[in-house]
């Protein structure tokens, strides 16, 4: 893990921007937060579909997951009303959103190129490694949350060994290949900013929105395209080779995975393993319906 930028020692609460790739984007907000001591207090703004997973769509939304819909079926009063419920409770925040409102697909070119005729009919600069940014979850977040946040975390997250032999940027890693290591190494920048330094209206929140977006895929360009070899590969400025100590991970590994053979080695607990996911998918299904 590569990091750049500015990341502080200390966990404060936060929203997290950053460009979405793959499903390994939702693990490199686990990565910073554990440096900070944040890891339980992640949290996600997530596609409405994604309420539907078996168990997990449900500890999600207990969890302070903030589910939207897209365009006109965006619900800006109940993720407003999630938000407070959060900030009442005096709940830690780590709020991790993807603006660009689904994944940059390099094999999907027809997303890229109505994210780029979109920003075109808008007045607004094409971008090549990322997708237009969407607005409105990040400014309903950061408009309902402007005296509980310590910053605005943008964070920009490229995996090497996504350019194949012509030098164009492949599909970025999946989660099996990135644990079985095909993707040798991880950069991350991060560039924390004041709540003051954020415009307040939606109209001009969402120009600055697109500029940010504009430097993420300016810091892209570079990893990927650089015309000097020697600078691919790697953002621009110092970084450093951010390392974990077993002690953060192990003793939750043990437990976890204590707990799950202990289950899993006798016959009575098996069968109470398959009842839990079967019969907690269920409620979980019927609860997000009711309660989302």
């Amino acid at each position: 893990v590569i990091v750049y930028g500015d990341l502080p020692k200390n966990k404060e609460n936060v929203i997290y921007l950053a460009n979405h790739q793959c499903t390994v984007d939702w693990i490199i907000a686990d990565m910073l937060a554990i440096r900070q001591n944040a890891l339980g207090h992640v949290r996600y703004v997530l596609k409405d579909g994604l309420k539907w997973l078996p168990l997990y769509g449900w500890y999600f939304s207990q969890h302070g997951g903030v589910y939207v819909k897209r365009s006109a079926k965006f619900n800006e009063k109940e993720m407003r009303e999630k938000l407070r419920a959060q900030m009442k409770a005096e709940t830690p925040m780590y709020l991790v959103i993807f603006p660009e409102g689904t994944r940059y697909n390099p094999e999907i070119p027809k997303v890229i190129a109505d994210s780029q005729s979109f920003a075109e009919k808008e007045g607004l600069a094409i971008l090549k490694h990322v997708l237009t940014p969407r607005v409105k979850a990040t400014h309903v977040a950061i408009d309902t949350m402007k005296d509980y946040l310590d910053a605005v975390y943008d964070v920009t997250v490229a995996y090497e060994g996504t350019v194949d032999h012509k030098g164009q940027r492949k599909l970025a890693p999946s989660m099996t290949e990135f644990l079985c290591k095909e993707c040798p190494r991880v950069h991350i920048f991060i560039d924390r900013i004041e709540l003051k330094d954020i415009p307040e209206e939606q109209m001009y929140m969402r120009r600055w929105l697109h500029e940010r977006f504009e430097i993420k895929d300016k810091l892209l360009i570079e990893f990927y395209d650089a015309k000097d070899s020697k600078r691919r590969n790697k953002f621009p400025g110092k970084s450093v080779h951010s390392k974990l100590s077993l002690k953060k991970t192990l003793p939750s590994l043990l437990f976890l995975g204590g707990l799950t053979a202990s289950m899993l080695l006798t016959e009575s607990g098996r069968k109470l393993y398959v009842k839990t996911w079967i019969y907690g998918t269920l409620i979980g299904c019927l609860w997000v319906s009711i309660k989302p």
